[in-house]
């Protein structure tokens, strides 16, 4: 094993150091979870039950200190790490109710009684983006556990802390040794020996999808199950009918929340033409009304980037003849700090078809409802987006016309644990969270008992 240094990305200051774990220890940890996912999937629905909604108490009553990680680790603003403990507290609430619920079905057949069962899978393994580290792990882990599996977590390495922590919850509240794993370290080492690893039944990942196509390629070879949920260039499409005040107040943070770091950012803002100008007018003020500052502090509503490399990427797509429309602020002192920025380029430019992953947002005039769909739909990618108008019919059609897994009319909401998330294209591939997704983590097996003739 060897350790890596974590850096407050608020202060630039060092955190703590974390050791890596090593292919051999990710052997290890496989081993040790086919031993406890026998048991504990052996265990009554009810038990596993309790034992999860244990571990949301215990999730619950440390609600303050996984912020206060996060806001450090990540520096995410305390408000919004606040919420995002209290998300994983309410997903493993939520996943509680599976396992008594995971139903199969009698099937009418000729001779004979016909049943499904639903099967873990095994051993699931999860990897986990920097940029919203609580909430994306508990989506993989929660379902999955709620289903009889296993599970290895592989964090980012540069924001392990709170899964880290959400482990050692785990152990307290009452899980079983060994069911619940989380191995810091590279992707290179662990994500990839969980793509080798022949026990490691399923992939769950998140995050680029670059490496997202060499995970599910590597998936192949086995035959593996996978999850991905990766890469987002999405439109907030504002047609000239919508309540356009409120449209542009709103826009600021459909692409700024956690620095623009969220995969389902509204980062290309197309406006219908002929109120282009005033929406602009109305943006100004909203976008520079973004507080950016301490993450500490209760009124600040966005942080720095993550880290000095990520906030260098995002600042080489505004060069200093950028088509800035106008910025916000940010502060000047330590801290990987990058104002909201507004761009006006032309469609083609990269920063319309790039992932930018940070706080820039691109502004795009359109002609008509056709020209929007065509420009929203241009583009690899297809994961969230919004559409803002007041009329009932065209926000049917346009909705039902975007190629894109997640959106949502005259509002910016992404993701909701009891509703499903996932996206088209290279976005990603199949679907988390919703009432099924415990069911992404079994296998169906059907059984036909042939009944005599009396």
């Amino acid at each position: 094993m060897s350790a890596f240094t974590l850096i407050n990305p608020a202060t630039e200051q060092e955190l703590r150091t974390v050791e890596r774990v090593d292919e051999a220890g990710v052997d290890d940890a496989v081993a040790r979870a086919l031993v406890a996912q026998k048991s504990w999937a052996a265990l009554p629905p009810g038990d596993r039950a309790a034992a999860l909604r244990a571990f949301a108490a215990a999730v619950d009553a440390h609600v303050d200190e996984l912020a206060a990680l996060e806001v450090a680790n990540s520096g995410h603003p305390i408000g919004n790490a606040t919420w995002e403990a209290g998300h994983v507290r309410d997903v493993l609430q939520f996943y509680s109710a599976s396992p008594e619920r995971l139903s199969g079905k009698q099937i009418p057949v000729a001779g004979g009684l016909d049943v499904t069962f639903n099967e873990p899978l095994g051993v699931v393994g999860v990897i986990t983006p920097w940029n919203f580290p609580m909430p994306i792990a508990s989506w993989g882990f929660a379902p999955a556990l709620a289903a009889g599996n296993a599970v290895l977590m592989k964090p980012a390495e540069w924001t392990p802390l709170t899964t880290l922590r959400l482990g050692e919850l785990a152990l307290e509240a009452g899980l079983p040794k060994d069911l619940f794993q989380v191995l810091p370290g590279k992707g290179s080492v662990i994500g990839e020996r969980f793509v080798t690893h022949p026990d490691v039944r399923k992939i769950v990942f998140t995050g680029s999808t670059e490496v997202g196509i060499s995970v599910m390629a590597g998936a192949a070879k086995q035959i593996k199950r996978v999850t991905l949920e990766l890469g987002g260039k999405s439109a907030n499409i504002i047609f000239d009918d919508c309540d356009l005040e409120r449209a542009a107040a709103t826009a600021p943070y459909g692409v700024f929340d956690n620095a623009g770091q969220d995969c389902c950012a509204r980062s290309r803002i197309l406006v219908q033409r002929n109120v282009y100008d005033k929406f602009m007018e109305l943006l100004e003020p909203a976008v520079k009304g973004v507080v950016v500052g301490d993450p500490a502090a209760k009124e600040t509503e966005m942080g720095p980037l993550v880290s000095k490399s990520h906030r260098d990427s995002v600042a080489s797509y505004v060069p200093d003849d950028a088509p800035v429309a106008f910025r916000g602020s940010a502060p000047s002192g330590p801290g990987y700090w990058f104002p909201p920025t507004v761009l006006t380029p032309e469609r083609t430019d990269r920063t319309v078809t790039e992932e930018i992953f940070g706080p820039v947002v691109t502004v795009l005039p359109f002609e008509d409802e056709a020209d929007a769909i065509a420009l929203a739909n241009d583009t690899e990618y297809g994961l969230s987006g919004s559409i803002w108008t007041d009329n009932l019919s065209r926000a049917v059609r346009v909705s039902r016309a975007v190629e894109s897994g997640t959106l949502s009319v005259n509002s910016h909401s992404s993701v909701r644990f009891n509703t499903p998330f996932g996206g088209f294209k290279q976005s990603g591939l199949g679907r988390e969270l919703g009432p099924d997704a415990p069911l992404h983590f079994t296998e169906t097996k059907n059984v036909f008992f042939a009944i005599e003739e009396s």
